[in-house]
């Protein structure tokens, strides 16, 4: 070999040196890079509730134990430990699910790390102490098991399967989610043979089973109650309230049922929010959950039925809405009051920490973030279509294709369930929508490299 070549060679294996360092180290600080900045982990309004679980020992609306169980082994670091895990997991399935479409240079791990970061929620749901990070790895977890079960090694499958089972536990909207990916898998089962597997459906299937099981058992052992995380009838009420269904129900029915609401019913405030988490006097006075769960539900459940078309065309309205409600930073403030007090109470050798941090600060500027994440996001889900339209098109179902129609059932899955009964929050479209932007990173990455082959100038694979 000539000198020449030789220093090509050694300059190329530079490159790839640097890149495997800077995916090793780098990213996994990058991924927490707002948390670091910030001084203490980023905190939501929801924090607290789930640091609570562990002290409190009983159930409250929609804030899985198992999670709070999940925050409570890393306290005391701070919780670094659990923002470690995060970001070590996340690597993890970024590099497996580059892997197993056959991309294995460190660079493009790097590169793909790198444009996550700059341009998505990634990173701020990565530095958080929220569920959320666990919403968009698990759908990409559920897809390598049910349709990559070739290319992925018996450790692998059991690490996956773990990390989906506890990821379903943490959040009752994410077991939604999968459970839906793993129902359409088995009714398209029949036509994409070749592509899916029963068995990789049943395991699918079967980490969601083991979800709820690991969420009743984590129920019954903080609360001594065998029972799912209460509030779903609760949330969707408060949906129902700010598309006016409830002020209807209340209008039609007051003269004829007793209720408590029935007296209020037009001091309502606008929001579901506003009326389950705003302080107002209307629900304190009422009792909160302990005094209006029962009735919340009865109204929930006779709405349904007594407006089908209003309720279908809420229905609708908010899939769309929480389809392109994308933008970061949703409840990450400066005014968490319930999470300040939770630390306050439970764990004040932190709260010097928390209070020294930038978040708590108001430094925090989402506005400037969100000129770059909610574009990316919006285009992102636009091109996942474009990728599924060619395939249909060409008649062509490859591995890029499944893995865009995969993550676009996850996204409108997810839009359904937390748009109709929670109603549209940014939040929930920014914890999962980052998804979409990997799917076409992977699919620009295959082309620019299939490209290349095709021209005879380098292999895909080390």
């Amino acid at each position: 070999m000539d000198t020449s070549a030789q220093a090509k060679v050694l300059a190329a294996q530079s490159r790839r040196s640097l890149s495997a360092r800077i995916a090793l180290f780098a990213l996994p600080l990058l991924l927490l890079a707002p948390a670091l900045w910030n001084g203490y982990p980023l905190l939501q309004y929801d924090t607290g509730g789930y640091l609570a679980r562990w002290y409190e020992g009983y159930l409250v609306p929609s804030r899985s134990t198992t999670y709070g169980l999940y925050l409570h082994f890393g306290e005391s670091s701070q919780f670094w430990i659990n923002l470690g895990f995060q970001a070590i997991v996340t690597l993890w399935i970024l590099q497996l699910t580059l892997r197993v479409f056959n991309i294995t240079r460190p660079f493009w791990l790097a590169a793909v790390g790198v444009a996550l970061v700059a341009t998505t929620a990634l990173p701020w749901i990565t530095s958080m102490l929220l569920t959320d990070i666990f919403a968009g790895l698990s759908v990409l977890t559920l897809y390598l098991l049910v349709a990559c079960r070739d290319r992925t090694s018996a450790v692998e499958k059991i690490l996956l399967f773990v990390f989906t089972t506890f990821s379903a536990a943490t959040h009752s909207a994410t077991v939604g989610v999968l459970t839906g990916l793993c129902c359409a898998g088995w009714l398209l089962l029949p036509f994409l043979r070749g592509r899916l597997s029963a068995a990789g459906l049943l395991q699918g299937s079967a980490t969601v089973i083991a979800g709820s099981l690991l969420l009743l058992a984590t129920n019954y052992a903080l609360s001594g109650t065998v029972s799912w995380t209460p509030g779903g009838s609760s949330v969707a009420f408060g949906r129902m309230l700010q598309d006016g269904i409830i002020k209807r129900y209340l209008d039609d029915h007051c003269a004829t049922v007793k209720l408590k609401l029935c007296p209020y019913k037009n001091e309502l405030p606008p929001t579901g929010d506003d009326f389950l988490w705003g302080g107002n006097n209307m629900f304190d006075k009422l009792g909160r959950f302990e005094g209006l769960s029962d009735e919340m539900e009865f109204i929930s459940r006779q709405a349904v039925t007594a407006y089908p078309w209003m309720q279908a065309k809420a229905a609708a309205k908010a899939t769309w809405d929480q389809l392109v409600h994308v933008g970061t930073g949703e409840g990450t403030n400066g005014w968490i009051p319930h999470t300040y007090g939770i630390i306050e109470r439970y764990m004040p050798n932190q709260v010097p920490a928390m209070r020294a941090a930038r978040q708590q600060h108001w430094d925090i500027n989402f506005n400037a973030v969100n000129w770059v994440h909610v574009p990316v996001a919006l285009a992102s889900m636009v091109l996942l279509l474009a990728i599924l339209g060619r395939a249909l098109a060409r008649r062509e179902l490859d591995d890029v294709s499944l893995l865009a129609g995969f993550v676009a059932t996850a996204l409108l899955g997810n839009a359904m369930i937390c748009g109709i009964i929670s109603g549209p929050h940014d939040r929930y479209g920014a914890r999962i929508v980052w998804i979409a932007t990997f799917v076409v990173l992977i699919a620009a990455i295959k082309y620019f490299v299939d490209r290349r082959n095709a021209d005879g100038d380098e292999e895909l694979a080390d």
